[in-house]
């Protein structure tokens, strides 16, 4: 009986030392126009270290090329259908940006109580980085671990992201550790991470193949998709005199607010935004069509903010990889 895999290319050089072969990948309309009989595809064998979850498919199909997709990298997946519809240069190691607040919120899903009540401290109050997106927590304030992950992921506050990372990790260094060691558990191995929340650091990295497998890994938590799907959120939280403080935040997400128009036929739910001198525009997206099926996109190192790549994504080819 013919299992359908998640269609995304492991790069080789992960499977060092194991066994495992490439498949056969076809063009959807191919299949779906021809007498092709999918219980005979070609099939195909996973890394056991990897479970079935994974699979290696050709490099040729990680080099797709479209004029009106100039971003460094950029992946887009069906993952109800298991169709792949666009991939390029999703391997390659580019700077995360405030994407890198994906790899956050997975940390404090595994590991904390969103219950948990954290002070910040001065050092989280004072990020002094030119541009840097801030919610305005002070030194003192008491706020939940709730709070600060919502604030995290709909307003992008990096105040929020150390926050989080000296309360989970004990320090910014040993939340650091822990994201490095999450995303080398779910097979995200060419990523590096030195801090909670995206401002520059020429050793933090990543790949749009691995924030697919921290994105697929997210939707597995109860209480991440609902937090995406905010256009705004208010945070209450009490100062260090004990007073009620309430603030506030627009998601950035430019389809959530209603700047920018999806794809025809295309329900965007969430995703998280990007921005940095080095590391262009990034966005991730989940998004559902008229058939309840789910995409997920990943653009790393886009000339532009404008969120118009992603309507060409969804115009790109599909292809199917069937296995064992």
């Amino acid at each position: 009986m013919i299992k359908k895999l998640f269609l995304i290319i492991l790069s080789a050089t992960f499977l060092t030392g194991c066994s495992s072969s490439y498949g056969t990948y076809l063009n959807y309309n191919e299949v779906n126009n021809s007498n092709i009989d999918k219980e005979q595809i070609t099939k195909v064998k996973v890394a056991d270290f990897f479970a079935n979850e994974l699979c290696v498919i050709p490099d040729e199909l990680n080099h797709m090329k479209s004029s009106n997709i100039t971003a460094t990298s950029a992946l887009i997946l069906n993952s109800t259908k298991d169709e792949l519809i666009f991939a390029n240069n999703i391997y390659q190691r580019l700077y995360p940006a405030s994407l890198t607040k994906l790899i956050t919120a997975l940390v404090v899903f595994r590991n904390a109580d969103l219950s948990e009540v954290v002070t910040v401290s001065k050092n989280a109050a004072n990020i002094t980085e030119s541009g840097a997106k801030l919610c305005g927590f002070k030194e003192g304030d008491k706020i939940t671990l709730e709070t600060l992950l919502n604030s995290l992921l709909v307003y992008s506050g990096n105040d929020a992201g150390i926050a989080i990372a000296e309360h989970v990790g004990g320090s910014e260094e040993g939340f650091a550790k822990m994201m490095n060691e999450t995303v080398k558990e779910i097979g995200a191995v060419h990523s590096n991470f030195v801090n909670a929340h995206g401002l520059h650091n020429d050793n933090q990295y990543t790949t749009a193949y691995d924030l697919y497998l921290v994105f697929q890994e997210l939707l597995n938590y109860e209480g991440f998709t609902s937090i995406i799907n905010q256009v705004s959120y208010t945070a209450a939280y009490k100062n260090a005199a004990n007073q009620t403080i309430s603030k506030e935040y627009l998601n950035t997400n430019r389809y959530l607010k209603g700047t920018e128009d999806a794809p025809d036929g295309v329900s965007v739910i969430g995703g998280k935004t990007g921005t940095t001198s080095k590391a262009g525009n990034c966005l991730v997206l989940y998004s559902k069509d008229a058939n309840n099926d789910s995409y997920i996109s990943v653009i790393l190192q886009a000339d532009s903010g404008n969120s118009s790549y992603i309507n060409h994504l969804f115009k790109q080819n599909k292809y199917i990889l069937y296995t064992s």
